[in-house]
């Protein structure tokens, strides 16, 4: 069993809304659900194996404070916790608070020391594990592609604004104002060649040694696991390369806060789970995966569904 939280997005500050003024973000909050996470996880019996935190830990309103630092640190704190790993997918927050050179030398950089055999080239953060036999568990870095976090000279910081501009025609890339693909905003990212060639070199090894895998990473890769605004830039790349292996049964995003399932054409279950920062004080948004021979169960608390996925 694994446990599961995405988009907590703590900051030491009032209470506020989201970009469109309606969605109550409680973001001092956010650290007690956590902290309660960390509590009802630890409790598990059997224990768990490890925790996937999906990314967007701390809330970009700490680049502004000059709080990057000490909330991260409280975050890792309270993940510290637990007496399992936990393994981070970085989201878009992140990447307002710090850059991709400064992420690697913290607590988020959770991918193995030592360059996993064939890993992505470059400072691609895409790495995967296997906790028990004939499972594995594959993390993505959805911001390969991205404007975010890398500086503006670099080669793939040039092809992502290229990219952007291209299907974004807005003074404000992070404005879906009039878009036909309104995913293609400056908060989203997508997936490299490199990426998409090493992930399916990993399915390949899983699907002929009769593995199940699962797949994390911040951003939904089906529309209908998501809204049309919240989607990987390339999400088709990525699909077509887990729709040409047998072995992935799951996909786990975070992203969008209102959370997202959908059981796709090739039987593969995409959950997007609920994000804390959005999750009142009186609830919470997490949950524990139980991993069977032919499904795993989602026992969720809070505003996170309970849910069998066949595979």
């Amino acid at each position: 069993s694994f446990g599961v939280i995405s988009d907590i997005q703590y900051a030491d500050a009032e209470d506020g809304y989201d970009f469109s003024g309606y969605r109550r973000r409680y973001y001092r909050q956010s650290l007690n659900l956590l902290r309660d996470a960390v509590e009802a996880w630890a409790t598990e019996r059997p224990p768990l194996a490890f925790v996937l935190q999906l990314g967007d830990s701390i809330d970009g309103l700490n680049a502004r404070s000059g709080e990057a630092e000490v909330a991260l640190e409280q975050v890792l704190a309270a993940l510290g916790r637990l007496p399992v790993p936990v393994h981070h997918a970085w989201g878009n927050h992140e990447f307002y608070n710090f850059s991709r050179a400064r992420l690697v030398r913290t607590g988020l950089n959770s991918r193995p020391a030592g360059a996993i055999a064939g890993a992505p080239a470059g400072d691609c953060q895409a790495y995967h594990f296997s906790p028990a036999t004939r499972f594995r568990v594959v993390v993505l870095d959805a911001y390969d592609l991205s404007i975010l976090g890398r500086e503006p000279d670099s080669p793939r910081y040039q092809e992502s604004l290229q990219l952007l501009r291209e299907k974004n025609p807005n003074n404000d890339l992070n404005s879906p104002a009039g878009l036909k693909e309104p995913r293609f905003v400056e908060f989203n990212g997508g997936f490299s060649q490199a990426q998409l060639d090493w992930f399916n070199e990993v399915l390949k090894f899983s699907d002929e040694n009769q593995e199940k895998v699962v797949v994390m990473g911040h951003l939904p890769i089906h529309p209908d696991a998501s809204d049309r605004v919240c989607l990987a830039w390339n999400y088709e790349d990525i699909l077509s390369v887990i729709h040409s292996h047998q072995c992935v049964v799951c996909f786990l995003a975070g992203h969008l806060h209102d959370g997202g399932y959908c059981l796709d054409s090739h039987g593969v279950h995409h959950l997007t789970l609920e994000g804390v920062i959005e999750t009142p004080p009186e609830s919470n948004a997490f949950g524990t995966i139980y991993v069977y021979e032919d499904k795993m169960m989602l026992k969720g608390r809070g505003r996170i569904s309970d849910r069998v996925m066949h595979f």
